[in-house]
């Protein structure tokens, strides 16, 4: 493949978005329709790449990444006069008479560079929001999810206006090469290692960044809840979640030492009823996308310090790139597992001796993503969310979250920077401009020098709010 000529495609971009077209509404309805049409015209296309990529059940494939696509254009072509609207704003006394308002306008060519594991949401969720504010995009999708990457490049060719919107494929070469280009903001979904590439690549031009990161997410799990439920949710979270790689999965449980019993009993149970006897062979759970990941994910099982740990699972296929869920007790802390974060099957569990103390357990590691915790108890669900920080929090369930367009999705320091969703898209998209319409009438001769004792007195009092003052200046006293 010819390398791209990165520079060539922004200039072009810039050309269109220099003409106007891209800020008017109809341009942004119609490009947002024809992403629709995507969705819904090309399902089992889209399926068998994530499939191909993945072998990532068609349920997920439905339910994760096309619906979520689709909802998330239905929501923008609902609300985008709205959202495009400029907001009223109070004007004060300093400024009488004025009308005042925030402007939303598009910053102009933006670039989503976008990840593998929901590699058809991933990419076209912030793209929604580029084109709802107005911009010219490029997007990069993920080269270890080939068959996605290849679908959107001739999916969005077809369906969408080229002038503005355009797909450039490829793997480290094609993203250096885009990010040596001037942007106007830059979306990287992914880890904290490129993500800290791309703020270095982006920082040359002072380009705003939105990185979406992972990290560690915790779950808590108290004592007194309905097991069978918290557990089902935490497997839909982990194992029904890509097996485990998605940056929103559970990562690690705490839970006290009398807990693990009822706990490990209840996992054993829910798993063996969703995955069977051998879930190697269960086609309800995604492989591991790469021999890489597999070898890294097979270094954390093997490292000595957590030999004999595994109380579930374990079982590898490393022909066809399968790790079955797999739980491990009492991991060390120094433990290569407990050092970064896992995306994939494994599940270790961290035991306290009062579920208090994960808390600080929590607090004392780098902010994650997401944090979870199951309880009954409104004191500790209060504590939780007063303490923990983290991208976002869920009370007994997880991941679901993010499903939700009214909450902003993102992370907080390694965990990422910036939102989107919903209405957050496009204002991660957009440039709050502030805009102040005065008329001539109203001019106050003490704005201007000379600046007279008179002046001053009117001016003090004015800013002061002082009425009894302001009265006195103006009749002299």
């Amino acid at each position: 493949m010819a390398m791209v000529d990165a520079e060539a495609i922004v200039k072009e971009l810039r050309g269109t978005y220099a003409s106007g077209k891209t800020k008017k509404y109809e341009w942004r309805v119609s490009q947002l329709k024809a992403l629709l049409r995507i969705a819904e015209h090309h399902e089992k296309e889209i399926a068998d790449a994530l499939n191909s990529d993945l072998s990532k059940p068609e349920l997920e494939a439905f339910i994760h990444e096309i619906a979520m696509t689709k909802a998330s254009c239905k929501l923008a072509l609902k609300e985008l006069k709205q959202w495009m609207k400029p907001d009223k704003v109070k004007t004060s006394i300093t400024s009488f008479p004025s009308t005042a308002e925030i402007f939303p306008e598009p910053l102009g060519v933006v670039l989503v560079i976008s990840a593998w594991n929901y590699p058809f949401l991933l990419s076209l969720d912030p793209v929604i929001g580029a084109i709802a504010a107005g911009n010219s995009v490029v997007l990069k999708p993920s080269e270890i999810a080939p068959a996605t990457s290849s679908v959107l490049a001739k999916l969005l060719g077809e369906y969408m206006d080229v002038t503005a919107i355009r797909v450039v494929e490829g793997a480290v070469p094609e993203t250096t090469a885009l990010l040596e280009q001037k942007w106007d903001k830059i979306f990287y979904t992914g880890n904290g290692k490129v993500g800290r590439i791309v703020l270095a690549a982006a920082s040359k031009h002072l380009t705003p960044v939105v990185l979406e990161l992972g990290g560690k997410s915790p779950v808590v799990v108290d004592s007194n809840i309905n097991f069978k439920v918290a557990v089902r949710r935490i497997i839909a979270g982990k194992w029904g979640s890509n097996n485990g790689q998605a940056c929103v999965a559970p990562d690690y449980i705490i839970t006290t030492k009398e807990n693990v019993p009822k706990l490990l009993d209840a996992m054993k149970h829910e798993l063996e009823k969703f995955y069977g006897k051998d879930p190697l062979k269960s086609g309800d759970l995604s492989r591991i996308v790469n021999a890489n990941h597999f070898h890294r994910l097979s270094n954390l099982l093997d490292d000595n310090k957590v030999l004999g740990k595994v109380v579930h699972g374990g079982q590898r296929d490393e022909n066809n790139l399968r790790i079955s869920p797999t739980i491990l007790l009492d991991v060390p802390e120094d433990s290569l597992i407990m050092k970064e974060e896992i995306f994939g099957p494994l599940l270790p569990i961290i035991t306290v001796n009062k579920v208090e103390d994960s808390i600080h357990f929590i607090n004392a590691r780098e902010k994650p993503l997401a944090a979870y915790l199951f309880t009954s108890n409104k004191k500790l669900e209060e504590e939780f969310v007063m303490n923990i920080s983290a991208g976002g929090l869920l009370i007994n369930d997880t991941t679901l979250h993010l499903a939700l367009s009214s909450l902003p999705f993102g992370g907080v320091g390694e965990s990422g920077m910036g939102s989107y969703h919903g209405r957050f898209s496009f204002d991660t998209f957009s440039h709050k401009k502030a805009v102040l319409h005065r008329s001539f009438a109203g001019d106050v001769p003490a704005r201007y020098p000379p600046y007279t004792p008179g002046k001053a007195r009117f001016l003090k009092a004015l800013l002061n709010g002082d009425i009894l003052g302001l009265i006195r200046a103006l009749i002299g006293w």
